[in-house]
């Protein structure tokens, strides 16, 4: 069939049976209104519901860090450190602390073009040390204050010690070899 058939035999036919009232679009349309009121109320209770438990555990949860937090805290640092197992060892973290930011604050002042690769590697392998040391100090809390493992944390205080003074000493090597070599080329 073409289209004008189509168009034609619908056009003879009367769909409008029935006349709407006057008032049925306002009347629906306040319907329409009223039932999404309605819907939006119990979306809203629905809501609530649904936060009502989760507020709850998180209400618990709260008051327990409140209440056990200042338990917790103490038993998670406590033995992490080298000062932990004793006075002495307090004394010696301190000592080995104090001397260590001490040769690295020369090794910073004696920093020059010549010497900033020596520098800057001796500062990676201090790095290093210090994560060796940070697992140490987990090695330490899991031991249970083993001997051994306060023998490494001790030794690898004095490595970076040792590190550091070597690499000052080099540095001092290279200066006075660098005056040298001016010396000598005056001559």
């Amino acid at each position: 069939m073409k289209d004008n058939e189509l168009e034609n035999v619908f056009k003879d036919l009367d769909f409008d049976v029935f006349e709407t009232p006057e008032h049925h679009e306002n009347e629906f349309l306040k319907k329409l209104e009223k039932a999404n009121k309605a819907d939006g109320s119990k979306n809203e209770r629905r809501v609530v519901q649904l936060w009502k438990p989760l507020l709850l555990v998180a209400a618990c949860l709260a008051i327990g860090v409140f209440v056990f937090g200042e338990q917790l805290v103490p038993q998670t640092t406590k033995g992490t450190d080298l000062a932990s197992v004793s006075e002495e060892m307090a004394t010696t973290q301190d000592f080995y602390s104090t001397l260590i930011k001490t040769e690295i604050s020369k090794l910073e002042e004696q920093q020059t073009p010549e010497t900033k690769k020596l520098v800057d590697d001796t500062m990676a392998q201090l790095q290093q040390l210090e994560l060796d040391y940070q697992q140490l100090k987990k090695d330490l809390k899991s031991s249970g204050n083993d001997q051994r493992v306060i023998y490494a944390m001790v030794s690898n205080f004095q490595q970076r010690i040792a590190l550091l003074e070597t690499v000052l000493l080099t540095i001092e090597d290279i200066k006075e070899l660098k005056s040298q070599d001016n010396e000598s080329n005056i001559l």
